[in-house]
């Protein structure tokens, strides 16, 4: 299901854009591959974040339940996990800028 919606998101955003005041019509399908590029850029990123998020955080429960005082070497743990997604948003706004 989830393969169906990619495809037709893009196929549908490889048509190109019909601007109004449009003198070049060379980019054509340009946009749309940046978007779906940035689209996939973040939402991989945002993806592998939540899954590691997920496994860092239920050992990172598991370790303060054992041992309290490792509570800040967990929560830097979490952050290295989440600068997965910051980078994500990074090159979503590189590709986009170009």
């Amino acid at each position: 299901m989830f393969l169906l919606a990619v495809i037709a998101v893009s196929f549908t955003g490889l048509t190109g854009v019909a601007h109004a005041a449009e003198e070049d019509a060379s980019s054509g399908s340009g946009d749309g591959s940046k978007l779906i590029g940035a689209g996939l850029a973040f939402g991989l990123a945002a993806m592998g974040a939540g899954i590691g998020l997920g496994y860092v955080g239920s050992a990172g429960l598991a370790v303060i339940t054992e041992n309290p005082a490792l509570q800040s070497k967990v929560f830097i743990f979490i952050g290295m996990v989440e600068s997965i997604a910051i980078y994500g948003i990074v090159m979503m706004f590189i590709i986009l800028g170009q």
